[in-house]
């Protein structure tokens, strides 16, 4: 028998903000700013401890990307198919406990291993709590929760690179301070997560042979290969920015401002953009958001002083905070609602796919050819995805949109 989601207002058709989707969204803001905080500058921290070169430091992040990529489809079929909050719940620990690794690694070697281990918490949490949060909230209203949904990954953003840079002054530059802060903020997500109310779902076995759309929705490869290829340019800059900004521009204490100019456009649009898919206006805010976040690319490349390094910032905020939610939502609405689980990993395998091919790449052209080079190629890939949207991808959805 189907299940709905709690509510707790007499008028809870219409109801949003209820009091289990402001603790899903609470959590992901925990998860990510926990990442955030010290993503921007992992690539010095490897530099300075452990004498990591450019290559070196790029396939060393890969390995969370590759790890996170290759647990999200298996973590679609498990919350399409167990409870939801016991994997939320498990994986939740999991990504709270590896942080630990992270304070005792004496090594680049270590380090890399428990940085690759932890992708697969991180993948999996993902994917279950952006789950749970569309579960919680009415069907009338599922497009501007995703939006919304969305401001606690751009507040974090904001805050955990910013709040990053004045602790490591604080802490007279002990990255370990950092550390232990990622810890501290994952253990509250974890204890949200233990408190939040959803009704009981058995595991069911599946009857017939297990296919691959229960772990990827193949309806999707055309918006997965979009994704893609804007994560591949967000990769590129989000990774090398911060090094970039010190060794060329020397911009040494601006990381935070960078990522809380970005921030500060995904917010503002999202809220926007958040109406305009409550509308059903979908194709709409993913054309406007790919086409102010390729000219923030171009920007970036083309201009470098600290202009072109702060505008671009703002700029493909603005268009990032369009465009993702809108292809989120293309993804759940070509999807079964018993794929819910598959549509999100979909989306988050696709754009973790296309990060770590722009964290790999652009690690190795930055070493060999420079820093320019990479940043180009960012804008290339992610010109490539503006094309295949209006080839394919546009009037694709618009054809087999289940809702």
């Amino acid at each position: 028998m189907p299940w709905k989601p709690l509510t707790f207002c007499s008028r809870s058709v219409d109801k949003l903000w209820n009091a289990n989707y402001i603790k899903i969204w609470t959590v992901n803001f925990l998860v990510h700013f926990s990442f955030m905080l010290i993503v921007p500058l992992l690539p010095l921290y490897l530099n300075e401890t452990f004498g990591a070169t450019k290559d070196t430091i790029g396939m060393v992040l890969t390995g969370y990307t590759i790890m996170a990529l290759v647990i999200r489809p298996f973590s679609g079929y498990m919350v399409d198919s167990f409870p939801r909050k016991t994997v939320l719940v498990i994986c939740g620990a999991l990504f709270f406990s590896i942080f630990l690794g992270y304070i005792v690694a004496g090594s680049l070697a270590a380090f890399a291993i428990f940085r690759t281990l932890h992708g697969a918490p991180f993948g999996a949490t993902t994917v279950a709590a952006s789950t749970v949060a569309i579960d919680v909230v009415p069907s009338s209203r599922r497009g501007e929760a995703i939006g919304y949904y969305g401001l606690s990954n751009n507040l974090a953003m904001a805050l955990g690179p910013a709040l990053a840079i004045v602790l490591l002054g604080a802490f007279n530059g002990s990255y370990k301070a950092l550390f232990w802060v990622s810890l501290a903020a994952s253990l509250i997500g974890l204890l949200l997560e233990l408190s939040i109310r959803l009704p009981r779902r058995d595991f069911v076995p599946e009857k017939k042979v297990l296919s691959l759309d229960r772990f990827f929705l193949i309806e999707g490869w055309r918006e997965a290969i979009g994704i893609a290829s804007f994560a591949f340019s967000y990769g590129v800059l989000s990774t090398y920015v911060a090094i970039y900004g010190k060794e060329e521009l020397g911009i040494t204490g601006g990381t935070g401002l960078f990522f809380g100019l970005c921030a500060i456009g995904l917010i503002l649009s999202r809220l926007t953009g958040a109406r305009h898919l409550r509308d059903g206006k979908v194709s709409r805010n993913a054309t406007m958001g790919m086409c102010v976040s390729i000219f923030g690319y171009l920007l970036f490349a083309a201009v470098h002083n600290p202009i072109g390094y702060y505008g671009a910032a703002l700029i493909i905020g603005l268009g990032n905070g369009h465009m993702y939610p809108a292809f989120q939502t293309m993804f759940i609405n070509l999807a079964e609602h018993s794929q819910r689980g598959t549509a999100n990993s979909s989306i988050l395998t696709s754009w973790d796919a296309g990060v770590g091919l722009g964290v790999l790449i652009g690690g190795l052209f930055s070493e060999f050819w420079g820093y320019h080079s990479a940043f180009w190629t960012a804008w290339i890939v992610n010109a490539f995805g503006v094309a295949f949207y209006f080839l394919q991808i546009r009037r694709h959805f618009e054809t087999h949109k289940l809702r």
